[in-house]
């Protein structure tokens, strides 16, 4: 039992980090308190069904996702604050229409190629 509740920690902990979001913004969003998301992600604390549910609506995912084998943001990614941002970017992408994200993308890649030419 007690592997299953740190898999559901991490779990919790790794699409928090993907939405962008702190252990803090998470406690607030449903009135739990920081040091219970803390306790939770760690697998130390046993969490209720009632918790659970509220952590899962305040990440705004479905139930099922704790269950998916979830990528985390590989380190190589340069300093922390380039890797939140990347993690607050893939956030703002998450949900939306496979159309959408291309057109991102796209605008992005024409916006970087700019930059790159002024640069030369």
């Amino acid at each position: 039992m007690a592997e299953f509740i740190h898999i559901v920690g991490e779990q919790i902990r790794k699409i928090r980090k993907l939405k962008g979001m702190t252990q803090e913004r998470l406690a607030e969003r449903f009135g739990l308190s920081f040091s219970y998301i803390s306790d939770v992600e760690r697998g130390t604390r046993n969490i209720s069904l009632d918790s659970l549910g509220k952590i899962i609506s305040a990440l705004g995912v479905k139930p099922a996702k704790l269950f998916e084998d979830i990528e985390e943001l590989p380190m190589h990614f340069g300093s922390d604050e380039i890797r939140t941002k990347i993690e607050y970017l893939n956030a703002l992408l998450s949900g939306r229409q496979v159309d959408e994200v291309d057109f991102v993308i796209n605008v992005a890649r024409e916006f970087l190629n700019t930059i790159d030419r002024k640069k030369r």
